[in-house]
Protein backbone atom coordinates (compact mmCIF):
# COMPACT_ATOMS: atom_id res chain seq x y z
CA UNK A 1 0.00 0.00 0.00
CA UNK A 2 2.94 2.10 0.69
CA UNK A 3 4.45 1.93 -2.44
CA UNK A 4 1.39 2.95 -4.12
CA UNK A 5 0.86 6.06 -2.49
CA UNK A 6 4.42 6.81 -3.38
CA UNK A 7 3.91 5.96 -6.92
CA UNK A 8 0.17 7.96 -6.82
CA UNK A 9 2.35 10.69 -5.31
CA UNK A 10 5.50 10.35 -7.70
CA UNK A 11 2.63 10.78 -10.37
CA UNK A 12 0.95 13.87 -8.94
CA UNK A 13 4.52 15.24 -8.85
CA UNK A 14 4.97 14.55 -12.22
CA UNK A 15 1.78 15.97 -13.29
CA UNK A 16 2.20 18.91 -11.59
CA UNK A 17 5.74 19.52 -12.55
CA UNK A 18 4.63 19.26 -16.64
CA UNK A 19 1.66 21.95 -15.87
CA UNK A 20 3.95 23.92 -14.52
CA UNK A 21 6.62 24.15 -17.20
CA UNK A 22 3.43 24.37 -19.86
CA UNK A 23 2.49 27.23 -18.10
CA UNK A 24 6.07 28.54 -18.39
CA UNK A 25 6.37 28.18 -22.25
CA UNK A 26 2.63 29.62 -22.06
CA UNK A 27 3.98 32.84 -20.13
CA UNK A 28 7.39 32.77 -22.16
CA UNK A 29 5.40 32.98 -25.50
CA UNK A 30 3.18 35.41 -24.36
CA UNK A 31 6.18 37.77 -22.52
CA UNK A 32 7.85 37.68 -26.38
CA UNK A 33 7.13 41.31 -27.03
CA UNK A 34 8.54 44.00 -28.74
CA UNK A 35 10.28 45.01 -25.39
CA UNK A 36 10.94 41.37 -23.40
CA UNK A 37 11.54 38.00 -24.43
CA UNK A 38 14.91 36.68 -25.79
CA UNK A 39 15.55 36.87 -29.57
CA UNK A 40 18.94 35.33 -31.39
CA UNK A 41 20.61 37.40 -34.99
CA UNK A 42 23.67 36.76 -36.86
CA UNK A 43 25.35 39.65 -37.74
CA UNK A 44 29.10 40.12 -39.50
CA UNK A 45 31.77 40.38 -37.87
CA UNK A 46 33.50 43.66 -38.97
CA UNK A 47 30.34 45.36 -37.39
CA UNK A 48 30.64 43.70 -33.83
CA UNK A 49 31.46 46.66 -31.68
CA UNK A 50 28.40 48.77 -33.42
CA UNK A 51 26.12 45.86 -32.62
CA UNK A 52 27.19 45.04 -29.35
CA UNK A 53 26.48 48.88 -28.25
CA UNK A 54 23.30 48.75 -29.60
CA UNK A 55 22.77 45.72 -27.76
CA UNK A 56 23.56 47.15 -24.38
CA UNK A 57 21.22 50.18 -25.14
CA UNK A 58 18.47 48.20 -25.79
CA UNK A 59 18.75 45.88 -23.30
CA UNK A 60 19.57 48.54 -20.62
CA UNK A 61 16.43 50.47 -21.61
CA UNK A 62 14.04 47.13 -21.62
CA UNK A 63 15.63 45.12 -18.72
CA UNK A 64 13.50 42.14 -19.87
CA UNK A 65 14.41 41.63 -23.30
CA UNK A 66 17.79 39.85 -24.56
CA UNK A 67 19.35 40.06 -27.89
CA UNK A 68 21.96 37.04 -28.35
CA UNK A 69 24.04 37.51 -31.26
CA UNK A 70 26.52 35.47 -33.08
CA UNK A 71 28.88 36.89 -35.23
CA UNK A 72 30.29 35.75 -38.24
CA UNK A 73 31.69 35.89 -41.87
CA UNK A 74 28.16 37.79 -44.42
CA UNK A 75 27.97 34.72 -46.42
CA UNK A 76 27.37 32.73 -42.66
CA UNK A 77 24.50 35.09 -41.83
CA UNK A 78 22.75 35.53 -45.34
CA UNK A 79 23.21 31.28 -45.31
CA UNK A 80 21.47 31.21 -41.40
CA UNK A 81 18.60 33.83 -42.76
CA UNK A 82 18.11 31.76 -45.99
CA UNK A 83 17.89 28.59 -44.30
CA UNK A 84 15.42 29.95 -41.75
CA UNK A 85 18.04 29.15 -38.71
CA UNK A 86 17.61 33.26 -37.70
CA UNK A 87 15.30 36.23 -38.75
CA UNK A 88 17.15 38.66 -37.72
CA UNK A 89 20.81 39.66 -39.49
CA UNK A 90 23.35 42.46 -40.20
CA UNK A 91 25.25 42.58 -43.57
CA UNK A 92 27.25 44.73 -45.57
CA UNK A 93 24.27 44.72 -48.68
CA UNK A 94 20.88 44.32 -49.24
CA UNK A 95 18.99 41.07 -50.17
CA UNK A 96 18.91 40.46 -53.85
CA UNK A 97 15.74 40.48 -56.04
CA UNK A 98 15.72 36.24 -56.17
CA UNK A 99 17.04 36.34 -52.37
CA UNK A 100 14.06 38.84 -51.54
CA UNK A 101 11.75 37.13 -53.33
CA UNK A 102 12.83 33.17 -52.20
CA UNK A 103 12.58 34.65 -48.77
CA UNK A 104 9.02 35.85 -49.05
CA UNK A 105 7.97 32.50 -50.42
CA UNK A 106 8.87 30.75 -47.35
CA UNK A 107 8.56 33.70 -44.62
CA UNK A 108 5.18 36.26 -45.57
CA UNK A 109 7.07 39.53 -43.76
CA UNK A 110 10.35 41.09 -44.56
CA UNK A 111 11.94 43.73 -43.90
CA UNK A 112 15.31 45.60 -45.08
CA UNK A 113 16.51 48.82 -43.95
CA UNK A 114 19.95 50.73 -44.36
CA UNK A 115 21.12 51.44 -41.31
CA UNK A 116 24.50 53.15 -41.55
CA UNK A 117 27.39 53.97 -44.13
CA UNK A 118 30.68 52.79 -42.73
CA UNK A 119 33.88 54.08 -44.60
CA UNK A 120 36.68 51.47 -44.85
CA UNK A 121 40.08 52.97 -43.47
CA UNK A 122 43.63 52.51 -44.53
CA UNK A 123 46.09 52.84 -41.17
CA UNK A 124 49.44 52.49 -41.06
CA UNK A 125 52.27 52.86 -37.66
CA UNK A 126 52.68 56.45 -36.77
CA UNK A 127 56.41 55.57 -37.84
CA UNK A 128 55.70 55.27 -41.71
CA UNK A 129 56.14 58.31 -43.46
CA UNK A 130 53.58 58.24 -46.35
CA UNK A 131 50.67 61.40 -45.76
CA UNK A 132 48.44 59.81 -48.41
CA UNK A 133 47.56 57.48 -50.91
CA UNK A 134 46.02 57.39 -54.46
CA UNK A 135 43.49 54.86 -54.83
CA UNK A 136 45.23 53.58 -57.96
CA UNK A 137 47.81 53.24 -55.56
CA UNK A 138 45.82 50.94 -53.70
CA UNK A 139 44.91 48.89 -56.04
CA UNK A 140 48.47 48.41 -56.89
CA UNK A 141 49.53 47.19 -53.58
CA UNK A 142 46.55 45.10 -53.01
CA UNK A 143 47.58 43.25 -56.73
CA UNK A 144 51.22 43.14 -55.96
CA UNK A 145 52.25 45.79 -58.93
CA UNK A 146 53.19 47.40 -55.80
CA UNK A 147 55.48 45.73 -52.85
CA UNK A 148 57.85 48.30 -51.43
CA UNK A 149 57.21 51.65 -49.74
CA UNK A 150 59.70 52.84 -51.57
CA UNK A 151 57.90 52.14 -54.90
CA UNK A 152 55.27 54.69 -53.07
CA UNK A 153 57.40 57.49 -51.81
CA UNK A 154 61.07 57.76 -50.71
CA UNK A 155 61.83 55.72 -48.06
CA UNK A 156 63.97 53.67 -45.47
CA UNK A 157 61.07 51.00 -44.88
CA UNK A 158 60.80 47.69 -46.77
CA UNK A 159 58.33 45.28 -47.91
CA UNK A 160 54.72 46.32 -48.12
CA UNK A 161 52.28 43.97 -45.53
CA UNK A 162 48.84 44.60 -45.99
CA UNK A 163 46.71 43.25 -43.17
CA UNK A 164 42.97 42.49 -43.21
CA UNK A 165 40.72 40.55 -40.56
CA UNK A 166 39.94 37.85 -43.24
CA UNK A 167 40.51 37.33 -46.80
CA UNK A 168 37.27 35.72 -46.76
CA UNK A 169 35.14 38.80 -44.81
CA UNK A 170 33.17 41.29 -46.44
CA UNK A 171 35.65 43.53 -45.67
CA UNK A 172 37.82 41.77 -48.34
CA UNK A 173 35.31 41.22 -50.57
CA UNK A 174 34.33 45.35 -50.81
CA UNK A 175 37.90 45.87 -51.62
CA UNK A 176 38.21 42.94 -54.70
CA UNK A 177 35.06 44.19 -56.08
CA UNK A 178 35.81 48.01 -55.63
CA UNK A 179 39.54 48.28 -56.06
CA UNK A 180 40.88 45.28 -57.89
CA UNK A 181 37.69 44.79 -60.31
CA UNK A 182 36.84 41.04 -58.83
CA UNK A 183 40.95 40.08 -58.93
CA UNK A 184 42.82 38.12 -56.49
CA UNK A 185 44.74 39.76 -53.72
CA UNK A 186 48.21 39.59 -54.19
CA UNK A 187 51.08 37.39 -51.42
CA UNK A 188 51.86 40.34 -49.30
CA UNK A 189 48.45 40.68 -48.22
CA UNK A 190 47.52 38.79 -44.62
CA UNK A 191 44.75 37.67 -42.27
CA UNK A 192 44.94 38.95 -39.08
CA UNK A 193 42.23 36.72 -37.68
CA UNK A 194 40.15 39.72 -36.75
CA UNK A 195 39.69 43.23 -36.61
CA UNK A 196 41.52 44.12 -33.57
CA UNK A 197 44.38 42.00 -35.03
CA UNK A 198 44.43 43.99 -37.86
CA UNK A 199 45.25 47.23 -35.38
CA UNK A 200 47.72 45.56 -33.49
CA UNK A 201 49.38 44.18 -36.03
CA UNK A 202 49.98 48.07 -37.38
CA UNK A 203 51.15 49.21 -34.22
CA UNK A 204 53.70 46.70 -34.14
CA UNK A 205 54.94 46.47 -37.79
CA UNK A 206 56.28 49.48 -39.52
CA UNK A 207 55.69 48.14 -42.84
CA UNK A 208 52.27 47.02 -42.06
CA UNK A 209 49.14 48.72 -43.67
CA UNK A 210 45.72 47.94 -42.11
CA UNK A 211 42.24 48.01 -43.26
CA UNK A 212 38.83 48.14 -41.20
CA UNK A 213 36.00 49.91 -40.59
CA UNK A 214 36.11 53.44 -39.33
CA UNK A 215 33.89 52.42 -36.12
CA UNK A 216 36.95 50.13 -34.92
CA UNK A 217 39.27 53.27 -34.69
CA UNK A 218 37.56 56.10 -33.51
CA UNK A 219 39.30 58.32 -30.77
CA UNK A 220 39.81 55.67 -27.79
CA UNK A 221 37.18 53.59 -28.86
CA UNK A 222 34.90 55.91 -26.47
CA UNK A 223 31.69 54.61 -27.11
CA UNK A 224 32.79 50.85 -27.03
CA UNK A 225 34.61 51.41 -23.26
CA UNK A 226 31.61 53.36 -21.66
CA UNK A 227 29.17 51.60 -19.14
CA UNK A 228 26.15 50.00 -20.57
CA UNK A 229 24.07 52.59 -18.02
CA UNK A 230 26.22 55.14 -19.42
CA UNK A 231 26.17 55.00 -23.02
CA UNK A 232 22.59 54.26 -23.12
CA UNK A 233 22.00 57.62 -20.79
CA UNK A 234 24.09 59.44 -23.25
CA UNK A 235 21.57 58.51 -26.29
CA UNK A 236 18.15 58.67 -24.46
CA UNK A 237 18.41 62.12 -23.44
CA UNK A 238 17.38 65.09 -25.75
CA UNK A 239 21.05 66.10 -26.56
CA UNK A 240 22.36 65.84 -29.99
CA UNK A 241 25.08 63.62 -30.23
CA UNK A 242 28.23 64.57 -30.95
CA UNK A 243 30.51 62.37 -33.52
CA UNK A 244 33.92 60.73 -33.10
CA UNK A 245 37.20 61.50 -33.67
CA UNK A 246 39.66 59.24 -35.45
CA UNK A 247 42.55 57.66 -32.60
CA UNK A 248 45.42 59.01 -32.94
CA UNK A 249 47.34 55.14 -31.68
CA UNK A 250 47.59 54.85 -35.23
CA UNK A 251 47.80 56.74 -38.67
CA UNK A 252 45.02 57.27 -40.36
CA UNK A 253 45.39 57.63 -43.92
CA UNK A 254 44.03 60.31 -46.36
CA UNK A 255 42.73 59.05 -49.84
CA UNK A 256 42.22 60.81 -52.87
CA UNK A 257 40.81 59.49 -56.44
CA UNK A 258 42.55 59.36 -59.20
CA UNK A 259 44.21 62.01 -60.39
CA UNK A 260 42.38 64.77 -58.16
CA UNK A 261 45.05 66.58 -55.70
CA UNK A 262 43.11 66.70 -52.28
CA UNK A 263 43.09 63.54 -50.01
CA UNK A 264 40.47 62.95 -47.15
CA UNK A 265 40.33 61.27 -43.93
CA UNK A 266 36.99 59.25 -43.13
CA UNK A 267 35.81 61.79 -40.90
CA UNK A 268 32.01 61.36 -40.71
CA UNK A 269 31.60 65.02 -42.50
CA UNK A 270 33.62 63.57 -45.26
CA UNK A 271 31.45 60.63 -45.30
CA UNK A 272 28.32 62.80 -44.85
CA UNK A 273 29.40 64.75 -48.10
CA UNK A 274 30.78 62.04 -49.96
CA UNK A 275 34.53 63.57 -50.76
CA UNK A 276 35.71 60.17 -48.61
CA UNK A 277 36.25 57.73 -52.06
CA UNK A 278 35.46 54.26 -49.65
CA UNK A 279 32.56 53.57 -48.04
CA UNK A 280 29.99 50.48 -47.66
CA UNK A 281 26.60 49.93 -46.45
CA UNK A 282 25.12 48.29 -43.34
CA UNK A 283 21.63 46.71 -43.55
CA UNK A 284 19.66 45.34 -41.44
CA UNK A 285 17.14 42.60 -42.29
CA UNK A 286 14.66 40.60 -40.58
CA UNK A 287 11.24 38.20 -40.97
CA UNK A 288 10.67 39.08 -37.27
CA UNK A 289 7.20 40.27 -36.66
CA UNK A 290 6.73 43.82 -34.98
CA UNK A 291 5.27 42.83 -31.96
CA UNK A 292 7.96 40.24 -31.05
CA UNK A 293 11.36 40.87 -29.39
CA UNK A 294 13.27 40.42 -33.22
CA UNK A 295 10.56 43.24 -34.35
CA UNK A 296 11.36 45.68 -31.33
CA UNK A 297 14.71 45.26 -31.85
CA UNK A 298 14.91 46.65 -35.21
CA UNK A 299 12.52 48.90 -34.77
CA UNK A 300 14.87 50.80 -32.63
CA UNK A 301 18.59 49.98 -34.29
CA UNK A 302 16.70 51.54 -37.42
CA UNK A 303 14.91 54.44 -34.98
CA UNK A 304 16.47 57.34 -33.55
CA UNK A 305 18.18 56.23 -30.47
CA UNK A 306 19.78 53.30 -32.44
CA UNK A 307 20.57 55.77 -35.16
CA UNK A 308 22.18 58.01 -32.25
CA UNK A 309 24.35 54.88 -31.18
CA UNK A 310 25.96 54.70 -34.98
CA UNK A 311 26.22 58.35 -35.27
CA UNK A 312 28.41 57.80 -31.58
CA UNK A 313 31.05 55.18 -32.99
CA UNK A 314 32.30 57.08 -35.72
CA UNK A 315 30.21 56.13 -38.63
CA UNK A 316 27.30 57.40 -40.30
CA UNK A 317 23.67 56.82 -39.55
CA UNK A 318 21.30 56.56 -42.57
CA UNK A 319 18.31 57.91 -40.96
CA UNK A 320 19.34 60.99 -38.57
CA UNK A 321 19.16 64.98 -39.66
CA UNK A 322 22.71 65.79 -40.04
CA UNK A 323 24.33 69.02 -38.46
CA UNK A 324 27.79 70.26 -39.49
CA UNK A 325 29.20 72.43 -37.51
CA UNK A 326 32.69 74.05 -38.13
CA UNK A 327 35.02 74.47 -35.31
CA UNK A 328 37.74 77.22 -34.86
CA UNK A 329 41.35 76.18 -34.28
Amino acid sequence: MKKTVNRFLTIVMAALAIAGAQSCMRYEKKANTSTSGTMTMVCDNTFENIMNQEVDVFEYQYPDAHVLVRYASQSEAIDSLMSLNTKTIVIARDLTKDEMKYLKSKRSFVRSSKIAVDAVAFIVNPANDVNKLMLKELSQILSGETTEWNEVMPSKLGKIRVVLDNKGSSLAAYLRDSLLNGGKFAENVYDAGSIPGVFEAVEKDKNAIGVLGVSWITSDMDSADMAPDQLAKSVLSDEPVQGATLSRRVKVLPICRNNEVTAYRPYQENIFNGTYPLFRQIYMITTAHSGTTGGGFYSFVTGDIGQKIIMKTGIMPARMRIQVVQLGE
